[in-house]
């Protein structure tokens, strides 16, 4: 339980050797390259971008055929199983990505026909107005006349617009074509000598005239063949679509080659890394102590040269950082990963955390029926799903919060909140059970309040004495001393003080040992006035900063208490109709909002308390996450076998 130790390595072997290297690198899972900087050395060069290209099209090709033929999948369906021979095999995932192309390009035909088919249908909609409009659209009059359409607000009356029209223009007649709720449609007939003082005239009150885009013939023409038109393109649609649809079962195949691209886009990404000069290539990495002997049994089958050495303190900073935890601890790897990883060389937060984190969560929810609800949520995901990393983190922390919230609720005596007195007063009418219980929460509110303080000090102090352990690790017993440890005699002598044990004059003597250490420890570096400022800083810092610390913790008792009373006052609710039917529908959906609102107001406000009140009095920021060159698949579990890795690829 602590920070893995790494080795710094260091390898040259031929540059014609890349990608093999690369992939017996992948396949041992626990290298990770740094970039690689040397003289005479240049980038290498890699396939990153062509592989991404190919990513986004299998991604892209998965997706069409979600949409257009989607296949039943589970959230808690495990991984499918493959060979590791035919997950490699490149034939296969050549066919798959031809496949994947093949759908890409139903795709973009639907596309385009569906924009084709859109201009269509807006031109049709153009035209229904002017069906009965029976001249050719590209008429545009006489060697005398003007023949115009055009478009007037409905809300104007045509016969007044007639009549001001022949005032400025005596041969100009309108006829209308058709009106709906917006517009008169209408044929303007005027003389070609007084067109312009007939269109200026009614372009003041709103006339517009149509574009025909190059259309000839009839309204009625061209709407039939738009019609058709539409009608063609709807049927290109639809065989493209089948083309998809008959594709569908080609999904379980996609997965298995995005998976494998995948894994080759790491490579490149990771080759990307190393540089080449000559014929020699160089690389640059990590590697944990405990896997020193795995990769040296895989460096002596190479032809290569390779140094592995201890980081010096001055590497720390870039010394990537990988958490070796327990069966119990290791949950907590998603609580860190949020604030931060430790730096190289300090601490591992997650055993010192992992006690109180779960302690806390369960005090706060504080319910068996809830807690048996975590337990068993996480059981079936884990048993089901198998799943790893980040997931398989947060189950487990779920599961091991359950069992803390099962067991304070057995000791609030907590089911639902009161669901079993509830409904046992309603099944048998003046009845009244109650669970057994150590302390209920609305009974023993102020027993609640002075366990979260008494829990708030017990982390406070155990933070204080991580961090005096730290300081001694690395040579710095005084600051220890004149912090952590003056402070320690400092509650002690309070605690006696309040007990009024170990008296002399009237005051305890650890007390005023304290008093003297703390006096001495904040003075003893300044000079003149600096002697009373600096004491009256510390004074009033480490009062108010210790108390403050630990009234934080009352949110323990407040998150409690919220979550009883809101489950009591749902089975209140759903107890006053009296039947038995009508309150197990309205208590369980109550408890069901209560305990989704808790799992996460539990898990935010238990992280405040880690992040601000116990890390800070040891924690190291500033670790880079440890992230080997390794096989990570989404979609299919790689079943080994006994050939290697560069045979099988």
């Amino acid at each position: 339980m602590s920070i893995v130790k790494m080795k710094a390595l260091t390898l040259l072997a031929p540059k014609e050797d890349i990608d093999l290297l690369l992939r017996q690198l992948q396949q041992l899972g626990c290298v990770a390259l740094a970039p690689a900087e040397e003289e005479g050395f240049q980038p290498v060069a890699s396939r990153a971008g062509e592989l991404r290209q190919s990513v986004r099209e299998v991604q892209g090709a998965l997706e069409v055929l979600r949409r257009y033929a989607p296949w039943k999948s589970s959230f808690l369906a495990p991984r499918r199983p493959i060979r590791e021979r035919e997950f490699w095999d490149e034939e296969l995932r050549s066919e798959d990505l031809a496949t994947a192309r093949r759908i890409q390009q139903y795709k973009q035909s639907m596309d385009s026909l569906t924009a084709r088919q859109v201009q269509l249908e807006n031109q049709r909609l153009a035209l229904l107005p002017w069906a009965g409009y029976d001249l050719p659209l590209e008429l545009s009059g006489t060697r005398s006349t003007r023949l115009i359409c055009g478009t007037l607000p409905a809300a104007l009356d045509l016969i007044q617009v007639q009549a001001a029209l022949s005032d400025e223009a005596d041969t100009a007649v309108l006829r209308e074509i058709s009106t709906d709720k917006d517009l008169h449609y209408l044929v303007l007939l005027v003389h070609q000598q007084q067109e312009k003082a007939a269109v200026d005239h009614l372009r003041g009150q709103g006339f517009a005239q149509p574009s025909w885009n190059g259309l000839n013939g009839t309204a009625e023409e061209n709407l039939s063949h738009i019609n058709g038109e539409i009608d063609r393109i709807a049927g290109q649609k639809e065989a493209a679509r089948q083309g998809v649809i008959a594709l569908a079962d080609r999904h379980s195949a996609l997965e298995t080659t995005l998976d494998c691209l995948n894994q080759q886009l790491a490579r490149a990404e990771a080759g990307e890394r190393l540089c080449a000069g000559g014929s020699v290539m160089l690389l640059k990495g990590w590697l944990p102590e405990e896997k020193v002997a795995a990769f040296r049994k895989l460096a002596d089958s190479l032809d290569c040269a390779w140094e592995l050495r201890t980081p010096t303190e001055e590497e720390y900073g870039d010394v990537p950082v990988q958490l070796k935890n327990n069966f119990f601890t290791r949950c907590m790897n998603m609580v860190t990963n949020m604030y931060g990883l430790p730096r190289y060389g300090s601490l591992d937060p997650n055993p010192l955390m992992a006690p109180f984190f779960i302690l806390f969560y369960g005090f706060m929810m504080a319910d068996m029926g809830y807690g048996l609800l975590m337990i068993l949520g996480a059981a079936i995901v884990l048993k089901k799903k198998k799943p790893t990393g980040g997931m398989r983190d947060f189950c487990e922390l779920l599961g091991w919060c359950g069992i803390s919230t099962f067991l304070w609720g057995a000791a609030t005596g907590g089911f639902f909140g009161d669901f079993i007195p509830q409904i046992v007063s309603i099944i048998r009418p003046g009845t009244k059970i109650s669970l057994p219980a150590l302390f209920t929460p609305l009974d023993d509110t102020v027993a609640i309040l002075l366990g979260s303080l008494v829990l708030g000090l017990i982390q406070v102090i155990t933070g204080m004495a991580i961090s005096v352990y730290k300081k001694c690790r690395d040579g710095q017993f005084a600051d220890a001393l004149w912090n952590e440890i003056t402070w320690y005699i400092l509650l002690a002598g309070v605690a006696m003080a309040i007990l009024g044990v170990g008296n002399v004059a009237g005051l305890p003597l650890v007390l005023i040992i304290g008093g003297l250490m703390l006096i001495y420890g904040c003075t003893y570096q300044k000079k003149g006035f600096g002697k009373i400022t600096s004491l009256i800083g510390t004074i009033y810092n480490g009062v108010t900063g210790y108390f403050s610390d630990i009234l934080s913790y009352l949110r323990l008792m407040a998150l409690m208490l919220a979550g009883s009373v809101i489950a009591q006052v749902f089975n209140t609710l759903g107890a006053v109709f009296g039947n038995v039917l009508l309150f197990i529908v309205i208590s369980m959906v109550g408890n069901l909002l209560n305990f989704v609102l808790n799992l996460l107001g539990c898990y935010v406000h238990d992280l405040r308390l880690q992040c601000l009140e116990f890390f800070n009095r040891f924690f190291e920021e500033g670790g880079k996450p440890y992230q080997p060159l390794t096989t990570d698949t989404k979609h299919v579990e790689i079943i080994k076998e006994e050939q290697s890795y560069g045979s099988i690829l």
